[in-house]
């Protein structure tokens, strides 16, 4: 195929996908993502903003020694000081991109940067040229260009390809623009822009309104041929693009003259480990990875199915990475039986690893007749907690009909044990009531959301929490079988955060 053709895939799952309150990834987790978006066959990882955070900074400089062959991309605003740091943090990668830009809209212009159209220009035109003393790959976002006239948009595209830009990046940063429009703001560029044979056009969509794929396609199908996506479409409000979706678009329509490297085979795999570490789980009806994307409960769409299955299915899903004969784990399975479910969700243990995820599973294979693959992503990520300042030590309820519920409640603080009992309102209430009465600061539940995996009533049940203290919010979750028990670790999450 004529590499024209290709569409690059810009994954920013690290970056603007990370940027959900309470889904951050430590250093570690962010490498294991890195590795897999390299398994998937992903073009570009956007690793972080250096300059926002030493934790940031640190994440791009491993990530670069991490990944061998995609190139690695540091976000920095048109400011000398953020090129400098993203440079730096880019010095062990073998393929390295800076990412600069700038607001294009008359709303970002006027009330952002209380500048003008012109000032603008040069700006984008100095952080370009500035990049580019640092590296040869240097792409270009013109922020809210979605909302920017198309003229002018024109003007400052070919002003930063002139300038060294490899790439310019046209993001719909609000999700507001139509399909239709999006496509023709791509089709107004190539047919405007000179020198456009010396860069490529990319998209970044949100999916505020719910169009972040279709204007992602209608750009691709126009001109564009990088797309920034995220997995499972992460990101902050509604989030991006679903790296998924725009993969299997590609895969499944053979009538349109472009492609991907995607190895698609790895998408379900890579879907569930971004969950299970960023405690965000997939909707049950989310396209292609959803656990009813494969599901038919209709009639007649089971009779068909039966029939025929390409007349309710367009996908096979073993071509996402689901396997219909996988094994079915319970109490009696074994090591062996864990450790290639855990491979095929994109976990690769060592012995001493799998031993602590075994024992654990055990324990949970006793309370539940089967094992999903979520509950196996919850228990690879139990670790995380083991070296907390406050745990649980134990946590005993009484409730029901006609009794006022009352728990007694005991901690581990630093290796001191504490104890409490409180009464409350029902017996999450009581439990939150007997914490605090040892935790003596001030603390507001903001948000409380409960969850379960699949369904039944054994299921695990996954707990968010959004706690204010001291006038910032911190976010906590819990998983257990005991609904009660998952509350008071999601709190206990959040305190240690504190």
């Amino acid at each position: 195929m004529d590499n024209k053709n290709k569409i690059y895939f810009f994954d920013t799952t690290l970056r603007d996908g990370e940027q959900v309150p309470g889904c951050q990834l430590n250093t570690v987790e962010k490498i294991q993502v890195a590795k897999a978006l390299e398994e998937l066959g992903v073009d570009v990882i956007e690793a972080g903003f250096p300059v926002s955070s030493p934790g940031d900074f640190n994440s791009v400089v491993e990530i670069s020694k991490a990944v061998t062959w995609p190139t690695i991309c540091a976000l920095t605003r048109a400011v000398e000081k953020d090129i400098d740091v993203a440079a730096e943090a880019l010095k062990y990668a073998k393929h390295k991109r800076i990412h600069t830009g700038i607001g294009t809209s008359d709303s970002h212009i006027k009330y952002k940067f209380n500048s003008n159209r012109e000032e603008i220009i040069e700006r984008a035109v100095a952080a370009v040229k500035y990049a580019r003393r640092y590296v040869d790959d240097v792409e270009f976002y013109a922020e809210d260009a979605g909302r920017t006239d198309n003229e002018y948009l024109a003007r400052v595209v070919e002003a930063v390809i002139k300038a060294g830009a490899t790439v310019v990046n046209i993001p719909d940063t609000t999700g507001y623009c139509l399909p239709e429009e999006y496509g023709a703001k791509i089709k107004y560029l190539c047919e405007h822009v000179d020198g456009l044979d010396h860069a490529i056009l990319s998209t970044h969509c949100h999916n505020d309104l719910g169009m972040a794929t279709a204007n992602t396609m209608s750009g691709l199908l126009n001109g564009a041929r990088q797309c920034e996506v995220t997995i499972n479409g992460v990101g902050e409000r509604a989030g991006n693009t679903a790296l998924e979706e725009i993969a299997m678009i590609l895969k499944s329509h053979n009538d349109v003259d472009i492609y991907s490297d995607i190895n698609t085979k790895k998408i379900y795999s890579t879907s569930r480990m971004v969950s299970g570490l960023m405690n965000m789980p997939v909707q049950a009806n989310k396209a292609i990875v959803g656990r009813n994307a494969f599901a038919h409960s209709s009639g007649i769409h089971q009779d068909g199915v039966l029939k025929n299955v390409s007349t309710y299915e367009i996908i096979d899903p073993k071509d996402v990475g689901i396997d219909d004969n996988s094994i079915v784990l319970t109490a009696r399975s074994g090591h062996a039986a864990l450790k290639y479910r855990l491979e095929v969700l994109g976990l690769k243990p060592d012995a001493a690893k799998l031993d602590e995820i075994y024992k654990e599973f055990l324990k949970l294979a006793d309370k539940k007749k089967q094992i999903t693959d979520d509950d196996i992503l919850l228990l690879a990520g139990a670790e995380r907690a083991g070296n907390e300042h406050v745990k649980l030590d134990y946590l005993q309820v009484s409730s029901g009909k006609g009794i006022r519920p009352t728990a007694c409640v005991g901690l581990d603080i630093a290796g001191e044990k504490f104890e409490a009992a409180a009464q409350g309102n029902g017996p999450v209430d009581a439990a939150i009531n007997a914490l605090k009465s040892i935790i003596k600061r001030k603390m507001t539940i903001k948000e409380f959301t409960i969850q379960n995996i699949t369904k039944g009533s054994d299921d695990v049940a996954k707990v968010h929490l959004q706690v204010e203290h001291e006038g910032k919010l911190y976010y906590g979750f819990g998983a257990n079988t005991d609904i009660v028990t998952g509350s008071v670790e999601a709190y206990i999450d959040c305190i240690n955060k504190f």
